[in-house]
Order: structure tokens, then sequence, then C-alpha cells
């Protein structure tokens, strides 16, 4: 049943007329009371409803882009080719351009949804979420409700890296075939001693990730694929460069002979090489080094990092045309973007071994 002004009233203990006047901002309210509504308000997940505000139903110019951190490459590029799309055929002023509006939630499950209460509270043209969804069945049912509502209210909303759901449109990664490549990659090279770097343990694609560099390894019959061995060589942190550094140098404290490193993100890779720098290792002779993303940096780095593309700009582009109406749905609501492998000099054979291809 949906949440009335009425009850909003009973629950801040105020008159229907005040919680109008508080939601309306026309009237002078004691701050207190106006506190005391807006909890309320969040409480209840209260939207005005009624004939006026169906008629204005999705019908604002706002699209709110939600990342986990706009500093990140990853959610830069993301959100940058959304926003390119906001804009509209014809002379200026008659273009039916939108305002993107960045939400930057720092990975908080709470903010996250706070963000889609408050762009539904704005009646937003279209929402875009990008990146990997936290593994928690609460969440996921409250985010769930939350873009059903959106849906309802005719706002567009799309999933861009993140797994389908009800009432979305989504552009899924390819992350298990694109990690599972990767590692395939080490292995035609000749390395057995591999370890993992994996990215926050609760994180959608962290996991993806991490099946397909398993799946890989245990498609050729290594211990490293489950069990714990598997456990031993794989470690989990933010998507940054310090746990990347940190992690290596756990990984060479329990198996010094290490061949290959792969990490969950560029970043990480990144803080993968300085690690081995720091203990005197050279890449590739040494220590093979992979990342996933191509991030541009990737290609400058030194040496030229080995890893996984996902055309983030492409994606995000087709996500903002599809929050517009701009392209036409794909089949069921869902479509693959394809991860693709990219050989470069951070990999090599291992120095006690030929390689296999």
């Amino acid at each position: 049943m949906a949440v009335t002004l009425a009850d909003v009233a009973a629950r801040a203990r105020v008159s229907a007329a005040t919680v109008s006047r508080v939601l309306s901002g026309n009237y002078p309210v004691a701050e207190s009371t106006r506190a005391r509504v807006l909890r309320a308000v969040d409480e209840l997940e209260y939207v005005a409803n009624g004939p006026a505000s169906a008629l204005a139903a999705a019908t604002s110019d706002l699209v709110g882009v939600l990342v986990n951190d706009i500093a990140d490459p990853f959610f830069g590029i993301l959100a940058g080719a959304v926003q390119a799309e906001m804009g509209g055929d014809g002379p200026p002023g008659r273009r039916g351009e939108k305002l993107a509006v960045i939400c930057s939630t720092g990975g908080t499950p709470a903010r996250e949804l706070t963000y889609l209460t408050l762009l539904q509270r704005q009646r937003a043209a279209a929402v875009v979420i990008t990146g990997g969804a936290v593994e928690d069945a609460g969440h996921a049912a409250a985010v769930g409700a939350r873009i059903s509502r959106l849906a309802a209210a005719g706002t567009r909303v799309v999933l861009c890296g993140r797994p389908p759901v009800p009432d979305a449109v989504t552009l899924t990664f390819d992350n298990r075939g694109g990690a599972r490549r990767l590692t395939e990659h080490l292995l035609a090279l000749g390395h057995r001693r591999i370890g993992y770097i994996a990215g926050p343990a609760d994180r959608t694609t962290t996991r993806h990730r991490m099946e397909g560099h398993r799946a890989a390894l245990t498609a050729r019959g290594l211990d490293g694929g489950s069990g714990p061995a598997a456990d031993r060589l794989t470690l989990f942190g933010p998507y940054d460069r310090s746990a990347g550094y940190d992690a290596t140098m756990e990984l060479l404290r329990r198996d010094p002979g290490l061949t290959a490193v792969v990490a969950a993100n560029d970043t990480i890779a990144l803080g993968v090489c300085a690690a081995l720098r720091d203990r005197g290792r050279r890449i590739p002779q040494d220590v093979s080094v992979a990342g996933f993303d191509d991030l541009p940096f990737s290609a400058d780095a030194v040496p030229a990092l080995t890893t996984v593309r996902l055309p983030l700009h492409e994606a995000g582009a087709r996500a903002g045309r599809l929050a517009l109406g701009r392209e036409p749905l794909p089949p069921g609501g869902v479509a693959t973007v394809r991860a693709e492998l990219m050989a470069r000099a951070s990999t090599a054979p291992p120095s006690d071994s030929p390689g296999t291809g």
C-alpha cells in the first residue's frame, strides 16, 4: 500500500498541512519540525502522489548517474560518456538536453538507496546505475523496490556493469569471460604459481572476475582453482593502489616463488608493480603482472600492462542513449558488453619455463 501524506504526518507527529508546507518549501516552518518531517519522509520512503504529481511524473530534465567514486577512472569514464549523451539534436534551447547529476555513493549501500529515493522525488527522467552491486539480500531487495517505483513513475532505469534486475535495462560486463581469458593467457605462457588480488569481497564484480580466474585454473587441473591452495594465493581489498601494494607483499611472503600476479583491476595492478620493484623483482622477467579494465594509463605504464579491455566509454554512451530512449532496447532488456584481452609487455614466460603458447 502506498504511503500517504497522513502517514508521514502521523510519524512526524504534526498535521498533514505542516507536512505539505515542509515539502513545498513555500512557508516558514520551525527547523526542528522540518527535520522531524523530513526524517519521517525518509523512514517511510514517501513520494508525493495525486493528480498534480501524476501529471509531473518523470517530466523533469534531470538524469541521475550513480557511481561508487567519481575520482576512480573506471567510474569517471562511464559517467562522462553518459553525460555526453544528454544533449539532443537541433538548435540550442530546443534540443531536449537533460541535466546529468553525478551521485557518488562512496560504495556505501545506504547512500545508494538515499540517492535513488531522492531521484524519485525529483521526478528524474532517467537513472543510470554503474558498477557492481553489493551482495547482500536485504540491500538487493531494497534497491529492487526503488527501481520498481522509479519505473512505475515513468523513469527509465539503466544498469551499466551490474547483474540484471526487473524493471531495468541492463548492460552487463563479461567479467567472468574476460578474467578467464586473462588467466588462460598466463597459463599458456607457462605460469603455474599465480597470485590473485581481488576487490572487496561483497561485490558482484569481484566475485565474477575471481570465478573466471579460478575456472581457468580448474580447467587446467590446477589446485589453485579451488580449496586451500586457491584461498592461500587469493587476497581481497579495496580497488586501489595501496591494496595492490600490501597484498603483493603478503603474497610474496606466502609464496616467494610466485611467477605471476593477477590484479582485479588496473589500479590494483599499479600497486602490485610498485611492491615488486621495492622487493627487487623485475617485471616481467621475475614476475608477470596483469590487470583488468584497460584504463587509459595501462598502455603507458612501464612496462605496458597486460589487461582486459572493457569498452567503458562505449558502454557509458550506450547506457545514456538507452536512458533517453534514443536506442532500441536489447532483446529481453539485457545486453552483454564483451571483454577483450590486451596482451602487453608486463607478461612473459616465467624464467624457468619456455612457455607453451
